[in-house]
């Protein structure tokens, strides 16, 4: 019997949280609601979700801060679902480790749809026929645990920055477009969007720099694109 999807929504409002609810039960997902950034921290750490529905302004903690949590402990994807605009706001929290931001006030039918998308890249990813280890100087790919390290320390990467960096390092002479990396890993027609490839790029090439400041991985081609650095 398959197990049903779990997917926790962090929203302080109990009307926007019971509609966030709804159109999950709807979909035929379990949901689960927290009401403050402390209570999610419970939910998160008791069990394992599918995916997190996560507003930033929160009582208790704020979102931001349950995102860095998350990401410290595992890749499994966050849709912010916030009335902040700004610009900045979005890309902080992208390069935090977000997989989508939506804003308020928010079409139910585009949540639900973005959710199914979210929800499909990543079982995609996980279902990818891919074995053994791929090494690039002393970076290392455990293909199998889908985990990368450096000098055998291992990278806290999100699921899409860890595709990103196993499709350069499949093919280490290769030179990626923009359009290559985000129609492969985001399973969707490039629209010219640079900011959400600059974003994951260059939060990868962060993690790298942080751990190890001496080497330099991946290289831009200017006008071409991007391709691991011999």
């Amino acid at each position: 019997m398959e197990q049903q999807t779990k997917i926790l929504v962090i929203e302080d409002d109990n009307d926007i949280n019971q509609l966030l609810s709804g159109i999950i039960k709807k979909s035929g997902y379990f949901h689960q609601s927290a009401f403050s950034g402390t209570e999610a921290i419970l939910y998160l750490e008791k069990q394992d979700w599918d995916l997190v529905l996560l507003d930033l302004m929160l009582p208790g903690m704020a979102g931001e801060e349950i995102l860095i949590k998350i990401r410290e402990q595992n890749s499994v994807p966050v849709i912010i679902i916030s009335a902040k605009l700004e610009t900045q706001t979005k890309i902080d929290a992208l390069r935090t480790g977000a997989d989508d931001y939506i804003t308020k006030p928010f079409d139910i039918e585009e949540v639900s749809a973005r959710i199914d998308s979210c929800l499909r890249r990543y079982r995609h990813m996980a279902d990818v026929p891919i074995t053994n280890q791929i090494r690039h100087k002393d970076l290392l790919i455990d293909t199998d645990a889908k985990k990368a390290f450096v000098n055998g320390n291992e990278l806290k990467l999100t699921a899409r920055e860890h595709k990103i960096l196993f499709l350069l390092m499949s093919s280490p002479k290769k030179v990626f477009t923009k359009a290559n990396l985000f129609e492969s890993v985001w399973n969707e027609e490039f629209c010219g969007d640079d900011n959400t490839i600059n974003v994951h790029l260059s939060n990868i090439r962060s993690k790298l720099t942080r751990a190890n400041p001496d080497e330099e991985y991946i290289e831009t081609i200017w006008g071409m694109g991007y391709r691991l650095k011999t």
